[in-house]
């Protein structure tokens, strides 16, 4: 397997359409990065869920995704499963993070997710964050939209049963869903260890990447 590191990060912004969207799709990352470089900054802009029962999900869980960062999570009103009529409001919040954020790495949905405000958001992003590597993380859903992936982030088994622990303890609110269950995360994690030559890992869409390797 071919691996090639970011080198020192040192800033990271993540950006979900829904309360734990980031968890689902990148929790594992999220633990990885802030496990091995304690201090990191994590900006994190949701577009849903604010002032509800999910936003107080959201930030326990991202407390507990983000050990020992020094972590800023914005969460918005906009409402879910309406992000093309108020177009407006979600690419001024993405701008407005932009102008203020200078991150090392960008973790968002995929620009070919199935869900209209997975997929909406994530144009977004690669529009505002052009000079950034842009990494599109995956959510398992009723669609079917799972893909062949580019990119990596393998996953010890400490780090994988974490992840899924803590999904299972901080969206209490999820719970009735038939697709959120440890089977499922754990299941796409093992197959994406399979892909990646690794037990578990969480894979990721790159629109765009540019290498520098002469230095």
């Amino acid at each position: 397997m071919i691996r090639l590191g970011a080198g020192r990060l040192d800033r990271l912004v993540a950006v979900g359409a829904h309360c734990d969207d980031i968890a689902i799709g990148a929790g594992g990352t999220l633990l990885t990065l802030c496990l091995a470089r304690p201090g990191v900054r994590v900006d994190v802009l949701v577009l849903s869920g604010g002032g509800s029962e999910r936003e107080q999900e959201e930030q326990a869980a991202l407390a507990a995704f983000c050990p020992g960062a020094d972590l800023r999570l914005t969460v918005l009103k906009l409402p879910d499963g309406r992000l093309p009529a108020r177009w407006e409001e979600a690419k001024a919040a993405v701008e407005e993070l932009r102008g203020r954020t200078e991150p090392d790495v960008v973790l968002a949905p995929r620009t070919d997710d199935a869900h209209q405000d997975h997929r909406g958001l994530a144009k977004l992003v690669t529009t505002a964050f052009r000079d950034h590597l842009v990494l599109g993380y995956e959510i398992v859903k009723w669609d079917g939209d799972l893909g062949r992936p580019a990119a990596y982030q393998p996953l010890s088994q400490e780090v994988a049963e974490r992840k899924v622990r803590l999904l299972q303890e901080h969206y209490p609110s999820q719970r009735h869903r038939p697709w959120y269950d440890r089977e499922a995360f754990l299941g796409l994690a093992r197959i994406r260890g399979i892909e990646s030559h690794a037990r578990y890992a969480e894979a990721f869409a790159v629109t765009k990447l540019t290498l520098n390797l002469g230095e």
